[in-house]
């Protein structure tokens, strides 16, 4: 018996790193996943065989989470496949910047990380919001720069993670009358393919964590799943930080 058994969960930006991670450890209490992907649909599909062999319902959908309609319309695909939501975890980021007035500013990429960071979380919560039931839960994955910037060239990255956080405490009040609980995790540097524990970056930042290394995919999994348990079921508007001491 697990703590999610019964529960239908999707994962935004499941296919690798904390999201995939964060998948895996939802189905290991339980829980059916859904995932979304953007173009590694193979990828993809070893994460949900990984997720079948654990004895749970899975699937992988694509979606450009740059695309506000594309993720609303991953949440309502995802209810229709499986029957029901009850856990919404937004994972799919865009990380990266520039030196603010320095480097000649990208707009485009700039405009894309708003959207895959912050506008199409927005989009996916409110489709979300009529199909969970009252107890739901939504968790999102922020950065722990939304609280220490720490480095030059993170403005636009930091103010979309700020974003929303901001947007998950509101929306804890607005929802907290069904008992849907909104949650953010904010990890410290964690070793993924993106930010590896032995990448070029690795000097500049283990020596701003407290525990002198870099965490794994599976520690940030932990915090989802517990927010997402019946166990977290008076805690809302949390920031919930997995950061080795990052923000210390």
């Amino acid at each position: 018996m697990g703590k999610l058994d019964g529960k239908v969960a999707i994962v935004t930006g499941g296919s690798r790193g904390i999201g995939a991670a964060s998948a895996l450890a939802l189905a290991d209490e339980g829980a059916d996943v859904a995932i979304s992907y953007s173009s590694s649909a193979e990828r993809a599909e070893a994460v949900v065989a990984d997720l079948e062999a654990k004895g749970v319902r899975a699937a992988a959908f694509q979606a450009d989470q740059a695309d506000a309609a594309q993720a609303a319309g991953l949440i309502r695909r995802v209810a229709e496949r499986f029957g029901k939501l009850d856990i919404l975890v937004n994972n799919a980021a865009v990380g990266g910047g520039g030196l603010l007035g320095v480097e000649p500013a990208d707009q485009a990429a700039i405009d894309r990380q708003l959207a895959v960071n912050y506008t199409s979380v927005v989009a996916a919560v409110q489709a979300a919001v009529p199909l969970l039931p009252d107890g739901g839960r939504i968790v999102s994955i922020s950065s722990g720069v939304a609280t220490r910037a720490g480095f030059q060239g993170m403005a636009y990255y930091t103010g979309t993670k700020a974003a929303l956080e901001g947007f998950s405490r509101g929306a804890a009040r607005d929802l907290a009358h069904r008992g849907i609980t909104v949650n953010v995790v904010q990890p410290g540097f964690v070793d993924t393919e993106g930010n590896p524990a032995d990448g070029p970056a690795a000097s500049v930042f283990l020596p701003t964590a407290a525990m002198g290394r870099y965490g794994r995919p599976e520690e940030i999994a932990a915090g989802v799943v517990f927010l997402a348990s019946p166990q977290a079921s008076y805690v809302t508007g949390a920031v919930l930080r997995i950061d080795g001491g990052y923000a210390a």
